[in-house]
């Protein structure tokens, strides 16, 4: 409400957070989406702002079992935090260190590019003296990445994960970012009365539930069920948006699609670009839009892993 109202929106213009973690402006993406086509709205600001310099990540827990008795039963093992998470996808698909950095080195390096041919200008609203994404480092190489500690190493969690490698390290995982973005949600017959144009419709939505031990998966099972729903096969999309939480998981999402990666991630990922997490969803899809633009695609898919073994996936199609 206090953004709307700070926004300088009319106050008979209502507000509401939604909390999906990671994925939470996506899943405002949905729920706006959703509520045009069922006619309970006219048009729709579905956005996400996150300043994780100022409420650091897991801070809300506050030291604290936010869990609960019966999801400590359900799991007596425990659950873990998403770097070990992010370790054991690792070790589960075979991941090197070496192949982690190469895709985080590759991450930059396409986002650096990206900025240097102006490609996020359309996309980018400058705040005061801030007009580029500032985690962006164009001079990051694998031999740069190879020198970095693993980042959540401890005995505790050797012991009883033996099958971890610990390749995951502060370069191949999304950076600590403050960040906003919006995108508007209409009908076309809403877009034709107010003089707008329509630069995409949304096509298909889903997100499912996956294993909260591997807690970044969902992403998988998440590609599959869209593209089921809309009645697309994976060769259809152009082009892919799958959240850079961490390397491990695009890669694993790749061995399993068997996408091609020149069709992911095009302008960089969040390995550069940044994950704010409340942010990361409209942030996404607007760099989706933009790929498709710039590339004449016509279908694009993006999708994130969400805390608790959560994932949202959308489809777009261009107009």
């Amino acid at each position: 409400r206090w953004a709307a109202l700070a926004a300088g929106l009319p106050e008979s213009v209502p507000a509401v957070t939604v909390d999906r973690q990671c994925g939470s402006s996506q899943q405002a993406i949905h729920f706006a989406a959703q509520g045009v086509m069922a006619g309970a709205y006219d048009v729709v600001v579905a956005s996400g702002v996150e300043s994780m310099s100022h409420v650091p990540i897991g801070s809300q827990a506050d030291g604290r079992d936010f869990l609960g008795p019966s999801v400590a039963a359900r799991y007596p093992s425990g659950l873990v935090p998403q770097g070990i998470s992010a370790e054991l996808i690792a070790a589960k698909w075979g991941l090197s260190r070496a192949r982690l950095d190469s895709f985080a080195a590759m991450s930059h390096q396409r986002a650096a590019a990206a900025w240097a041919d102006g490609r996020f200008a359309r996309d980018v609203a400058p705040l005061r003296e801030l007009a580029v994404d500032e985690s962006v480092r164009p001079s990051t190489t694998v031999d740069v990445l190879a020198s970095l500690k693993p980042a959540f190493y401890a005995p505790g969690w050797e012991s009883r994960f033996p099958e971890i490698g610990w390749h995951v390290t502060a370069g191949n995982s999304s950076p600590i970012n403050d960040g906003a973005a919006a995108v508007l949600i209409t009908s076309s017959e809403t877009a034709a009365r107010l003089g707008l144009r329509p630069r995409a419709r949304l096509h298909s939505f889903a997100v499912v539930g996956d294993d909260p031990l591997f807690m970044l998966t969902g992403v998988i099972p998440a590609t599959s069920k869209v593209l089921e729903r809309a009645g697309l096969g994976i060769g259809d999309i152009d082009a892919f948006e799958v959240n850079e939480a961490f390397t491990s998981v695009v890669l694993a999402w790749q061995a399993e699609t068997g996408v091609d990666l020149s069709r992911v991630n095009v302008n960089g990922g969040a390995t550069a670009i940044g994950h704010p997490l409340g942010a990361s969803g409209a942030r996404l899809m607007t760099t989706l839009l933009s790929v498709l633009e710039q590339t004449g695609g016509r279908y694009g898919l993006q999708t994130m892993c969400e805390a608790g073994g959560l994932a949202n996936a959308t489809i777009i199609e261009r107009l």
